[in-house]
């Protein structure tokens, strides 16, 4: 059995509930979450401020079958694999991935990847100078339909989905990305205060919009010449992330290119930008 290690914010979140369930499932106990830290961890039955959770790290560690270390170092050492959640809290990345960085194991590190460029780069030069594979992604990169679309001559995506801006702008974008490249221009905000619309101009004059609605992801797409593709809803995407992941940590093979995820945090760094000035242009920092 292979040990994964996590190294988390706070450790009662969304992803750190069912990752372990979804882990044993896909592998049939051939990888298990066996360690875990979280640098804060509030006493049971009070609510930290931004979290919906309140069990305390040693509660949810007892509850989940996981072993409590003491750091992030111990986890790196005990581990076989690594995954850095925090999955809401991207500014906490650098200093909970230091010593899975350094380790030279194969580490996760889950969305959103970094609040800004800068911490981007700073992300993926620890993982350089530790020789460590690591990569970081929205789970919508791995839904049934995306890998059918054709990507060649596309000029223009509108995308939609569910969720506010600061937590859920990564899933339209990972996918928009994908698609379009990562030569990403400039982002100008548009829609209202509670249904943000961002668009973003790529190079050669194509434009992806995406949208913030209670509603599925999903995305209309138009092409040179005029073919147009509509994806009702994109499906399955967090079991087979899992599978992905798990390749991940048996084979070294990254699923995400360091460029896609550099122009992703650039255009997400640009929209937050162009949303305190809507209908004006912010160029995406590099």
């Amino acid at each position: 059995m292979k040990k994964i290690g996590i190294i988390d914010h706070y450790l009662d979140n969304w992803h750190a509930n069912h990752l372990p369930e979804w882990l044993e499932n896909e592998t049939h106990g051939a990888y298990r979450i066996c360690y875990a830290y979280g640098s804060l961890s509030p006493v049971d039955g009070e609510e930290p401020e931004g979290h919906e959770r309140h069990r305390s790290s040693a509660t949810w560690c007892r509850e989940m079958g996981v072993e409590l270390c003491a750091n992030a170092a111990e986890v790196a050492e005990k581990a076989d694999v690594l995954m850095v959640l925090a999955p809401n809290s991207p500014e906490e990345h650098i200093a909970l991935s230091r010593e899975a960085l350094a380790s030279g194991k194969r580490t996760y590190i889950d969305k959103t990847f970094a609040p800004c460029v800068a911490d981007a780069k700073t992300l993926f030069a620890m993982a350089e100078a530790g020789h460590t594979p690591m990569f970081s992604t929205s789970a919508l990169r791995f839904s049934n339909e995306l890998p059918g679309i054709e990507r060649a001559g596309i000029r223009t995506i509108q995308s939609r989905g569910g969720g506010i801006y600061k937590i859920y702008a990564i899933h339209q974008l990972e996918m928009i990305v994908m698609l379009m490249g990562p030569d990403a221009r400039r982002v100008m905000a548009l829609g209202t205060e509670e249904a943000p619309q961002l668009v973003v101009e790529f190079g050669g004059g194509r434009y992806a919009s995406w949208g913030h609605f209670d509603c599925d992801f999903g995305m209309a797409i138009g092409y040179d010449g005029g073919k147009k593709v509509v994806v009702p809803a994109f499906t399955n995407f967090f079991p087979n992330f899992v599978h992905d992941l798990v390749d991940f940590f048996e084979t070294g093979d990254v699923k995400a290119k360091k460029e896609e995820t550099m122009a992703v945090i650039g255009i997400r760094e640009a929209g937050f930008a162009a949303l305190e000035t809507p209908g004006t242009w912010v160029d995406v920092p590099v």
